[in-house]
């Protein structure tokens, strides 16, 4: 299994919290970010975003078709973000755009076993693959991305 998790890109300040756009900065970075990822994930995959508008209009920048779950909302725990995802046991892969603190956590949990609180940046990608080698199975980041590594 492959398991993307997207933070969402900037948006503005404001109430109510779900209701927050993207800036012009953020509508960028989540365009350079899915230019990144386009060419990268397999032809069939599984997109799941908060019901936030702000992680919507990131995850439009993919031009694909996405599930909104509010397990995945802001506040929402890693737990619930694994479960929602299917990680370690799902099939191919998962892209999820969600919040800060949880994908921090989520993050530390699968590299060091341990939830911590890890930033995730703004616009930011973390790719992880699940793989069993030699009997033993192994949670792989396979790259780390943010906006402004790429242009933003």
């Amino acid at each position: 299994m492959d398991l993307i998790l997207w933070r969402h890109a900037e948006a503005e300040d404001g109430f109510p919290d779900e209701g927050r756009a993207l800036t012009e900065r953020g509508i960028r970075q989540a365009a350079l970010m899915a230019g990144w990822l386009k060419p990268r994930l397999p032809k069939d995959y599984k997109l799941i975003v908060s019901p936030a508008k702000r992680t919507r209009q990131t995850a439009q920048a993919l031009e694909a078709r996405f599930s909104v779950s509010n397990a995945v909302r802001p506040g929402a725990s890693y737990a619930s973000i694994l479960a929602e995802t299917g990680w370690p046991d799902a099939k191919g892969c998962v892209v999820l755009v969600g919040h800060q603190p949880a994908l921090g956590q989520v993050a530390s949990l699968l590299l060091s076993g341990v939830e911590g609180e890890w930033s995730v940046k703004k616009g930011a990608i973390w790719w992880f693959s699940n793989r069993t080698r030699r009997d033993e199975t192994q949670t792989v980041l396979r790259a780390v991305v943010s906006p402004d590594l790429i242009g933003a």
